[in-house]
């Protein structure tokens, strides 16, 4: 009933209104707007995890051939109210419901959640030609440079449904300031993440962002990260990488971070469509002896007199593993890292499986749109693990204990060859605010995988169709 009340226009509307129904209020004063999504997910899986459940463990239960339905809606209502001083309030409410219709990848059944996303109070004023100053309370979505380290501050899945879908980003808690001018914005945070509650590590950071934009779409930027309190743990390798992993409790807690992300565009004559981006992460944590590092270098080039506009890319990312060898952690922490695969993810479907932690990847990708409305997009990611007979970590919830009979943590592969990923995937602007997407892909399991699951494991294949109302 209060979601019903929130969204109901007023009686009386503008003329603004009429063209964009999700307009309620729009004066020189005052705006109100509407937000509304809703989204249906029919996934098909076959041979999850290479079958590892029964392979590697001798599990029969657990089903690794599933298909489930994952549907999801976020209504939310947002203003600004403006002064002449050129100032202004701002606040947006929102709310996620998800649910998971059927037996999903982590073996979550018919489950979902309605929860709090954006519930936040904000304030902007102009104090120089120049300078815009913006702060907000509340739960809000907040991401850092290309999401290496801070991107996803909600998570899904489990007793909370839409595991492919994942549509809660916002942060739990969030007091946000940035300061904006001259093409460099300063953005200074302390927030603590929206975790599941069956896997709820309690954790509280803060930092400082500094970034430069250029006017031809290039950027360059710095992130510092401390993770004030945790109770999440590491998994560190045996000694020699003999036996199984030790957990050290509470272990993420003081944590730092420096992430550089940058991106050049605008190169003249035959490189003009070409563009190059670094990223690079540094973490180090005294209390436990922590150094680790992680990176990756990407490239694309549009042929822009074509029709179609194909663009062709390439990236290399690594994050650093433990070394079995020493007594320090080496273990890289992706924090909340943007998982999509256009973004940071190691892989299509290993993506499910490994997260940015011991693994490197070459990534292939090309791009073409037969239409302004059509994109497909073909990807390919070669999966390695970084160091041998090192832990390497299931799932991107990081749980570190063992889900029907399977380890959420691996002791490690004596072949670093983990997996070959092909993804073809179909995006489709139905309207401007319908959009439908469909996807194919397959994992090839590499011979750290076969090894592992006694020198057998079969091709990961599964599918999806999607369908998104975004008004």
């Amino acid at each position: 009933m209060a979601t019903e009340i929130l969204l109901s226009p007023p009686a009386i509307a503008t003329e603004s209104t009429v063209s964009d129904p999700m307009l309620f209020v729009d004066t020189k004063q005052l705006t109100v707007r509407g937000h509304f999504q809703f989204g249906v997910n029919a996934v098909a899986e076959r041979n999850l995890f290479w079958d590892l459940a029964e392979l590697a463990t001798g599990n029969t239960e657990y089903n690794a051939n599933e298909k489930w339905l994952e549907v999801y809606t976020e209504p939310g209502i947002s203003f600004e109210r403006r002064f002449a001083s050129e100032s202004a309030w701002f606040g947006k409410i929102s709310a996620v419901g998800s649910y998971t219709a059927g037996t999903d990848a982590f073996d979550a059944s018919n489950t979902g959640k309605v929860t709090p996303e954006e519930l936040y109070l904000g304030y902007r004023t102009n104090f120089s030609s120049d300078w815009n100053l913006e702060v907000s309370l509340g739960p809000r979505i907040l991401k850092l440079g290309t999401g290496m380290l801070i991107a996803n501050g909600g998570s899904d899945g489990f007793e909370r449904g839409a595991l492919k879908f994942g549509p809660r980003e916002a942060w739990e808690k969030a007091a946000i300031a940035k300061l904006t001018g001259r093409g460099i914005t300063t953005t200074a945070f302390y927030m603590a993440p929206n975790e599941l509650p069956s896997n709820d590590t309690k954790n509280l950071l803060n930092g400082l962002d500094l970034r430069w934009d250029g006017e031809q779409g290039e950027y360059a930027g710095l992130s510092y990260i401390h993770v004030l309190k945790s109770d999440a743990a590491y998994p560190k390798a045996a000694p020699g990488g003999n036996g199984a992993p030790i957990i050290i409790p509470n272990a993420r807690a003081k944590l730092n971070a420096l992430n550089f992300y940058g991106k050049m565009d605008g190169f003249d004559g035959a490189l003009s469509n070409l563009s190059l981006a670094l990223d690079l992460a540094y973490e180090w944590n005294d209390r436990i002896d922590l150094r680790a590092w992680g990176g990756r270098i990407k490239s694309e080039y549009t042929l822009s007199d074509d029709s179609w506009q194909p663009t062709l890319g390439y990236s290399y990312q690594i994050f650093s593993g433990d070394d079995p060898n020493t007594t320090r952690i080496e273990r890289f922490d992706p924090l909340y890292y943007d998982g999509s695969p256009s973004t940071w993810a190691t892989g299509s479907k290993s993506a499910m499986v490994f997260i940015n932690s011991n693994v490197m990847s070459h990534n292939l990708s090309f791009r073409i749109m037969p239409t302004m409305r059509d994109t497909v997009t073909l990807r390919y990611a070669h999966v390695r693990a970084a160091v041998l007979r090192s832990p390497l970590q299931f799932g991107q919830a990081t749980r570190l204990d063992f889900s029907d009979g399977l380890s959420t943590v691996v002791s490690g592969v004596t072949n670093a060859h983990l997996s070959d990923d092909f993804f073809i995937e179909y995006n489709r602007i139905v309207t401007p605010n319908i959009y439908l997407t469909a996807g194919l892909s397959i994992s090839i399991p590499g011979e750290g995988i076969k090894s592992a699951a006694g020198g057998y494991a079969p091709n990961w294949k599964g599918g999806f169709i999607n369908v998104v109302f975004n008004y």
